[in-house]
């Protein structure tokens, strides 16, 4: 009997031990706001004047690249510390083209990389768009699609603002939807602006609906700036997203950012209180760990110590580009986000 019993608790042993052992690919997924990332050129259907070098900020081709290299920067380091080819796939806001993206993932810190981007122009009055960068090594497109947001009258004082960008792909086996957004600022009042967000929302979940009438267990990822917090209206009623896994029905949408909010974790700050407006939201299909392919591990804020403003009246908050109209040597208003997703490797 004690034979017996030692056998059993040494095959114990070894099981437990072949679990530890298990060997897992890792693949990161961010977002990044770039805060007003422009180029120096005048744009006549858009309004850019603010950002060109006869402007009061004189914003200048030394500013422009100093710009592209911080961010540069950021990108660079972003999940290094997890996997040394870091980012899979990132969402970014606030860029004025192709030309801005074109020019940061050719920059001397990234272009070894060889990442490319999709984006379309969108109809802001501003401007300024959303894309995705990726990792040709990791994600090979399908499909994309710019769509098309309709303000509802009186929300905002704009009709026009960004598209949600929609990509399909392969991310290393796995077919993964993608929805990058920048929904409607606050400016102008947050109540009033609610139904914009709620309309850029609807618009996002719309698509994602679609997927999941054909697929329940599609991978979707939604990402953005949403100018909302994770228990905002808009993406705990309109997205239907919920901040406990145990509740994420087949289908549903589970939100990793409910509980860092709650802690008083944030992404920005606004009159000395943090806001996580940055959010990366995940299906139900990616939650299960022990498929063989990619699933949720966990989500973290990238806000390494040389983002973080040291002195004046933004001490403490991210390092922002601009300080009024004057060059603040900064990054973004933004700390950035990423998840980890795992596969196990047979």
């Amino acid at each position: 009997m004690i034979k017996t019993l030692l056998t059993a608790i040494l095959l114990f042993g070894a099981t437990i031990l072949f679990a530890q052992s298990n060997k897992y690919k890792v693949s990161l997924v961010g977002f990044y706001n770039l805060e007003n990332f422009y180029d120096t050129v005048n744009n006549p259907k858009v309004n850019d004047e603010e950002f060109l070098p006869n402007s009061e900020r004189h914003y200048n081709s030394a500013i422009y690249l100093d710009k592209v290299d911080r961010l540069a920067t950021v990108i660079s380091q972003m999940g290094t510390d997890i996997s040394p080819d870091g980012l899979a796939l990132l969402g970014v806001a606030e860029v004025e083209n192709d030309t801005v993206l074109n020019d940061l993932i050719h920059s001397a810190k990234l272009r070894d990389r060889k990442l490319k981007i999709e984006h379309y122009d969108s109809p802001d009055l501003r401007g300024v768009d959303v894309g995705l960068i990726y990792n040709p090594k990791y994600f090979r497109v399908l499909y994309s699609a710019p769509l098309f947001v309709k303000l509802p009258g009186g929300s905002k004082d704009s009709y026009f603002t960004r598209d949600v960008l929609y990509v399909k792909g392969i991310l290393d086996g796995d077919t993964v939807h993608v929805f990058v957004n920048h929904w409607p600022s606050r400016s102008g009042g947050e109540e009033r602006s609610i139904p914009a967000r709620a309309a850029a929302a609807g618009v996002c979940k719309k698509t994602v609906d679609s997927l999941m009438a054909l697929n329940p267990m599609s991978k979707v990822l939604i990402m953005g700036d949403l100018n909302d917090d994770p228990i905002s209206p808009s993406v705990t009623k309109t997205i239907g997203a919920k901040g406990k896994i145990r509740d994420v029905k087949e289908s549903g949408i589970y939100n990793p950012w409910v509980d860092m909010y709650k802690q008083g974790i944030g992404t920005l700050a606004y009159q000395d209180a943090w806001g996580l407006f940055d959010q990366i939201m995940v299906s139900a299909a990616w939650l299960n760990k022990e498929q063989p392919g990619y699933f949720y591990q966990k989500a973290l804020i990238f806000n390494r110590e040389f983002l973080v403003q040291k002195t004046g009246k933004w001490k403490g908050y991210s390092k922002r580009t601009w300080d009024g109209t004057t060059y603040n040597y900064g990054y973004s208003d933004h700390f950035p986000v990423l998840i980890e997703l795992l596969k196990k490797v047979p």
